[in-house]
Formats: C-alpha cells, sequence, structure tokens
C-alpha cells in the first residue's frame, strides 16, 4: 500500500499543533507517518509532541520527530525530506488540518493504483483559530495544473499539493518567504503525470503575515515568476492581478 508522510515543521507552536497532530492521528487511512521536525521551541511545543509521541500514536500511525537548531522553515522542511519514509509527503503546518477523517482515504482511492501519479492535488478550506469554516481559498485549484499555471499565481496552496519522495529536491534557501512556489514550479516541470483528486484536502488557518515579511515575498515570488515564465509575461500578468484586486 501507498504510504503518505505528513511533514509539520515547527517553532513555539504549543497553542496550534495541537488540532494537527489530532487531525492526522484520526485519520482513516492506515499507512501514515507524522514526521515533525521542531527548531527548538522554547514554549510547550515540544512537551506536546513527546507526549503524543508517547501515549497518543494509534496502530495505524506513527510519529517521529526531532527538536534542533535549523536555519529557518526550508531548511527544516529540506531535512524532513531526507528523513521521510513515505512514498508521498505532504507538508501541514502547525494549526492546519485534513477536511476531514477520510480525506487521505479519499484522495488515495481517487486514482488508479497501479498507475500512481507523481503530484496529487485539490482544495484548500480557510478556517478560524477554532477549527471553524471561512471561506475557500480565494484561488481556486485548476482543473488541470501544469508548470505553466503558476503564471495566474499560487493556485494550488501548497499545504494540499502532495508529491513523490521520489520526486521531491530540496526547497531552494535563497528564497526566505517563497521557496514554496518556486518548489512546486519545479516539482511540476519533472512530473509526468499531475492528478486532481477533486476534493477539498486541507484546512488551513486563517493566519495574518506581516506586511513586511508579505511584500518581502511577493518581491520573491515576482522574482520566481520571471526566471520560469519570463520578465515581459510576468510584468503584464501582474498588471491583470491589480485590475483584478481593483474589480473585486
Amino acid at each position: 500500500m501507498i504510504k503518505l508522510t505528513v511533514i509539520t515543521v515547527t517553532w513555539n507552536a504549543e497553542k496550534t499543533l495541537e488540532r494537527t497532530l489530532e487531525s492526522v492521528q484520526e485519520q482513516t487511512y492506515p499507512h501514515l507517518e507524522h514526521l515533525i521536525v521542531d527548531g527548538v521551541s522554547g514554549d510547550g511545543t515540544v512537551e506536546l509532541i513527546r507526549k503524543y509521541a508517547e501515549e497518543k500514536v494509534s496502530a495505524q500511525g506513527k510519529l517521529r520527530w526531532v527538536s534542533e537548531p535549523d536555519q529557518g522553515l526550508y531548511d527544516a522542511m529540506n531535512k524532513a525530506i531526507g528523513m521521510a519514509s513515505g512514498d508521498w509527503l505532504c507538508f501541514l503546518n502547525a494549526g492546519d488540518t485534513f477536511h476531514a477523517p477520510d480525506t487521505v482515504e479519499r484522495m488515495m482511492h481517487s486514482f488508479d493504483t497501479n498507475k500512481p501519479p507523481d503530484i496529487l492535488y485539490g482544495e484548500t478550506a480557510i478556517v478560524d483559530d477554532k477549527g471553524n469554516f471561512l471561506y475557500m481559498r480565494r484561488l481556486k485549484a485548476p482543473d488541470r495544473l501544469t508548470w505553466k499555471s503558476f503564471k495566474q499565481g499560487m493556485l494550488v496552496c501548497h499545504q494540499a499539493f502532495i508529491v513523490k519522495r521520489e520526486l521531491s529536491e530540496p526547497y531552494d534557501l535563497s528564497y526566505r518567504f517563497s521557496s514554496d512556489f518556486d518548489w512546486c514550479i519545479r516539482m511540476m516541470k519533472k512530473a509526468t503525470s499531475i492528478h486532481n483528486t477533486r476534493l477539498t484536502l486541507i484546512n488551513y488557518l486563517n493566519e495574518g503575515m506581516t506586511t513586511t515579511n508579505r511584500q518581502a515575498s511577493l518581491k520573491e515570488r515576482y522574482r520566481i515568476m520571471a526566471k520560469y515564465y519570463g520578465h515581459i509575461s510576468t510584468f503584464f500578468h501582474h498588471i491583470w492581478f491589480v485590475v483584478r484586486a481593483i474589480l473585486k
């Protein structure tokens, strides 16, 4: 059977991590590994992880974790890729959850297991800090996804973008805020098959990014788009983004 590694990178995530731990534990799909890479949290994150590792790991799920210094989010994610043993990788932030207890099972039954695709993707719901549904993610996943689709922006949330481990490469650490955008494009360029599950896969915690980080992230994303799609195409697409925002 196909095994899924769920990767959660944490740092001082005591207030949000438990819902993620619970969501992975309650999945009806039996072949799961939850891998947590913590950056030496100073709150109760490590104690919470240890409690789940010792007391609440069910027979169908395995929780592995490490807490040690890293060079930031994407360095920790690279570390996790190297530690993973699953056939596919899913990155789930602390506070994010699967949409329902049977989400992974339904996802795994959405394709022919004799010809598993390189990438799976789906929709994302935005929830508040209590897990209540707010709205569906503004950018809707396209019916057919290719590496050129991200000319229109990050149409699929990183958490709802599931990649074969053997296809995966490290995140580019030269990008501090948008390396996931670059990574997704690279994975799609390598992939021979990309499958739309037509499912809502993830409940994404609605967190406000600081203005400083958001501006830096957008600047990085522009550089990434120009690298893959060309400066002229990227410039005109960004004009359309501004018009679209004004119209809405």
